[in-house]
């Protein structure tokens, strides 16, 4: 377990410009903005049980947060549902999960994030029935240092796209080997609208198939991350290189579960994925799987929406 310090505190989220919309995600920022605000324009809408509201033009955002006990994966099931019924009319298009403790073994004997997947499994069954997988968006799920199970989410009006990579298994149909309900989210997420295509991408990380490549080296583990984001860039209409012919704004996290590795995961991205105006963040968390030492997610804005501050982004 590791905990931010003075030097390097937990990376927030905030929604637009209300100072009091921001939320703590427990997650250590080793280099970057330590504030996160994909949506400038975000005004407060509301509340739904325990979801906080706020609206962005056409997209709904919001953020929630409870106590992982007496355990996780009813904290998951509540959050999700109260979710679910914030966003009815609409369409999740991404979510972000962190997860106090996330390999430790819980009351029940399950993983924590095993048992955070089967509450997150099990509110979208009951909204969306046996065929949820079908509307189940891109998300991530990282450890944190907070007691709380903290989400935070966008959804959209218009129907959105959910896409897989060829090279992996979907990881809503993962054998049972990786816990009793399989993690419920797509690997990438596009939605279109007047301003352009909004691309959500998932933590991506070493996995082929369904399996860990290379559980022993960074060195691996990050050249097999970044094909795994060419071929999701593919398959989202990206070309290799998820970009937009320039016409877009990039914004990546990058977790690492040790912080010394920082150094070299930033060498490589910047030789072989960056650009400048690129916005990116490196920050300290445990994984879903404890072979794995590092992940990548990213979120591609159309440089004509409004709520990019394309000005401000810049390659760290």
């Amino acid at each position: 377990m590791f905990f931010a310090t003075l030097d390097r505190p937990p990376l927030s989220l905030a929604f637009g410009g209300n100072s009091s919309a921001v939320f703590n995600t427990g997650v250590p920022v080793l280099v970057g903005a330590g504030v996160d605000n994909l949506f400038r324009s975000a005004k407060p809408a509301g509340e739904c049980g325990s979801v906080a509201l706020f609206e962005s033009g056409n997209w709904l955002l919001g953020a929630a947060v409870a106590p992982a006990a007496p355990g996780l994966e009813m904290a998951s099931r509540r959050l999700y549902r109260d979710i679910l019924q914030a966003t009815r009319g609409r369409h999740l298009a991404r979510v972000w999960n962190y997860v106090p403790a996330i390999n430790a073994l819980g009351p029940a004997g399950l993983e924590n994030y095993q048992a955070f997947c089967r509450g997150r499994s099990f509110a979208f069954e009951q909204q969306h029935g046996p065929a949820f997988k079908l509307s189940v968006p891109a998300a991530s799920a990282v450890g944190c240092m907070s007691p709380s199970l903290t989400i935070a989410f966008v959804a959209c009006r218009s129907q959105p796209r959910h896409v897989e990579n060829p090279r992996q298994v979907p990881a809503y149909d993962y054998p049972c080997e990786f816990g009793p309900r399989s993690p419920s989210f797509a690997r990438a997420t596009v939605v279109s609208d007047e301003d352009g295509e909004t691309v959500f991408i998932s933590g991506t990380a070493a996995i082929r198939g369904h399996a860990t490549v290379a559980p022993d080296g960074i060195a691996g583990q990050l050249q097999c991350t970044i094909e795994n984001l060419g071929e999701i860039s593919r398959a989202c209409g990206l070309g290799s290189h998820l970009d937009q012919g320039g016409r877009s704004s990039r914004h990546f996290r990058v977790f690492v579960r040790h912080a010394a590795d920082q150094p070299l995961v930033a060498a490589a991205l910047n030789a072989q994925l960056l650009h400048d105006g690129d916005r990116v963040s490196y920050l300290h968390a445990d994984i879903c799987r404890e072979a794995l030492l590092v992940e990548i997610e990213a979120t591609i804005l159309p440089l004509a929406s409004g709520d990019v501050d394309a000005a401000s982004s810049r390659s760290l």
